[in-house]
């Protein structure tokens, strides 16, 4: 019974992927545009040309109440080099302390477990023009504020994560 039920969230698992690779260049003109050689035209697989810097939260920047998981879903697509840049007020009277924790799994993301956490960002690196953090590869990067032992990230919505892909070719 446990195995039938492994390999059917297995299944569900590699279909949701498939759907998501497949779905990722949301700038696919007319035609089957895949790179191989085929259907050439004047538009490429990723229209950007090289490392973008992100403000994360856009004109939000870092604070407690925002959405980053929806913004980060709505931003896509980060790439491979690209420049996540954290700004958020120092701490003061009427400002509580953020900071930026990268996770290391997908369960201390859902369950903002912040006990094996590495802090990348402290509550006085935000200001001015914040701090940057680039994706140096394609991998999950886990992110969320663990001030209030991880209350910012729980109940604050301060958590998101980015899959960065590679860039494609162009020619």
């Amino acid at each position: 019974m446990a195995s039938t039920f492994a390999q059917a969230l297995f299944a569900m698992l590699l279909i949701a992927s498939m759907v998501a690779v497949s779905t990722a260049n949301k700038d696919w003109q007319q035609g089957n545009y895949t790179g191989w050689g085929f259907n050439r035209g004047p538009y490429h697989l990723n229209k950007t040309e090289g490392p973008n810097k992100i403000i994360v939260g856009g004109s939000e920047n870092w604070h407690y109440g925002f959405n980053y998981a929806d913004w980060s879903l709505k931003n896509a697509s980060f790439y491979v080099h690209d420049t996540l840049v954290f700004k958020y007020d120092p701490p003061n009277n009427t400002t509580p302390p953020h900071s930026v924790y990268m996770l290391p799994n997908l369960w201390s993301f859902i369950h903002c477990d912040l006990s094996k956490a590495k802090m990348v960002g402290s509550p006085t690196q935000g200001g001015g023009n914040g701090f940057e953090f680039v994706l140096k590869s394609s991998r999950p990067y886990y992110f969320a504020c663990g001030e209030h032992n991880g209350t910012h990230c729980k109940d604050g919505m301060m958590r998101f994560f980015v899959f960065p892909k590679l860039r494609g070719w162009h020619y």
